[in-house]
This record gives C-alpha cells, sequence and structure tokens, in this order.
C-alpha cells in the first residue's frame, strides 16, 4: 500500500520532532515532573487524541482546501513561525526556561490532564505542519486510495511520536533531578532548546512548499 521508503521518511520526521523541543514535550515534562508520571500519560492520551483528530483531517482531504486556498495555508505556517520564534525566546533570553526546568503547574483531574494534552497538540504547529505539508508529500498516485495511505502514513507518525513521548514521560522526573544540581548543563540544554527552535521557525519561514492536493 505505501512505500518502504515514504513509511521510512515519515518515521524519520517524527523521531525529529519528538526529540526537538516543543510544546508536546515542555508541557508533557512540565505536567510529569509537577504531578507524577501518571498524570504525565494521562496527558499523553490527550496529545496521542490530537494526532488522531490531525490524522482524520488529513485523510478527509482538509489538504487540498488549503491546496486551493494558500492564503490559510501560509497563515498557519506564518502563526506556527511566530510560536516557535516567542518560544525560542522564553528559552534564549535572561533567566529563560528550559524544557527540564518545567513551570510549576497546579495539580489537575484526569480529565483535565487529556484536554490538556489535547489542546497542546492541537495548537502545536509543528504537528499542522506535518499532516498538512509534510505526510502528503510522501502520497504515491497509483498505489492505493490517497486517504488510505494518508491513513497508514499517519499511523506511521503516531506509533513514533508516542514511543517517543512516552520515554520522555518516564525520564523525565530523572532528567529533572539531575540537571537541579548542574546548572550549567541546564543552562546549555536552555539555550540548545532555544537555538533548535529558532532553527525551525526559520526553516518554516523560508519553506515554500504548498500541501498537495489529494
Amino acid at each position: 500500500m505505501i512505500e518502504t521508503t515514504a513509511a521510512a521518511g515519515v518515521a524519520a520526521a517524527a523521531l525529529g520532532m519528538v526529540l526537538t523541543p516543543g510544546p508536546n514535550m515542555m508541557y508533557l515534562v512540565s505536567r510529569t515532573v509537577t504531578q507524577g508520571r501518571t498524570a504525565g500519560l494521562i496527558s499523553l492520551c490527550g496529545v496521542a487524541a490530537g494526532f488522531g483528530v490531525y490524522l482524520i483531517a488529513a485523510a478527509a482531504g482538509i489538504t487540498a482546501v488549503f491546496a486551493m486556498v494558500p492564503q490559510l495555508y501560509l497563515a498557519l505556517k506564518l502563526a506556527g513561525v511566530c510560536y516557535l520564534a516567542w518560544l525560542a525566546w522564553q528559552a534564549l533570553r535572561p533567566g529563560g526556561a528550559a524544557v527540564f526546568s518545567p513551570a510549576q503547574l497546579p495539580a489537575a483531574p484526569a480529565r483535565r490532564l487529556f484536554a490538556m494534552g489535547l489542546l497542546t497538540n492541537l495548537l502545536n504547529p509543528k504537528i499542522a505542519i506535518m499532516y498538512l505539508a509534510l505526510i502528503p508529500q510522501f502520497v504515491v498516485p497509483g498505489r492505493g486510495p490517497i486517504w488510505l495511505q494518508s491513513l497508514c502514513l499517519g499511523a506511521v507518525q503516531i506509533t513514533v511520536a508516542l514511543a517517543g513521548n512516552g520515554l520522555i514521560v518516564l525520564v523525565a522526573g530523572r532528567i529533572a533531578v539531575f540537571l537541579a544540581d548542574r546548572p550549567v548543563w541546564l543552562r546549555v540544554q536552555r539555550y540548545l532548546m532555544g537555538t533548535v527552535l529558532a532553527g525551525i521557525a526559520a526553516v518554516l519561514v523560508t519553506d515554500r512548499t504548498r500541501p498537495v492536493p489529494a
């Protein structure tokens, strides 16, 4: 149904996004450190639901809408660029925040944890770009229904993302404790996060690709 190279390409992109600091990672780490692994895993379930929403939208052909109305796609991309640039500034400014020096979040019930994980992912510009611009590039006309290829490629992305984010939830507490006693390492991690986020924003703002209609 889908080419091996297409699945490998999506998996590599998904892994890169998991390892790149962003809204999902920052929220999951903060929630895990302040409320425990169970809260982090419940939040991760909300993130997974967000992936599902994007997957259904991609399979339903929302990419074609952006292809026909490129101004909407441009607006989404610019909003994502601004958000990533803001996150980069928050990390690079003096006294800025780092992923593993998380915000102290108030305890929340399971329903709210799930909802916040869902909302964080739905507003994550990296995931929007993944489903609206990247995955459609790996769809090959003639190898089966476009919607089914989109579902299969999306399943690859979700599998990689959940495995990676699940591991982050499991080790977040230990890493936060380790870095808390090593301010130099924490500063390096903060600068690295800010630089990567700024780099992603720069790549997005200079990228001229457009969604491909199904």
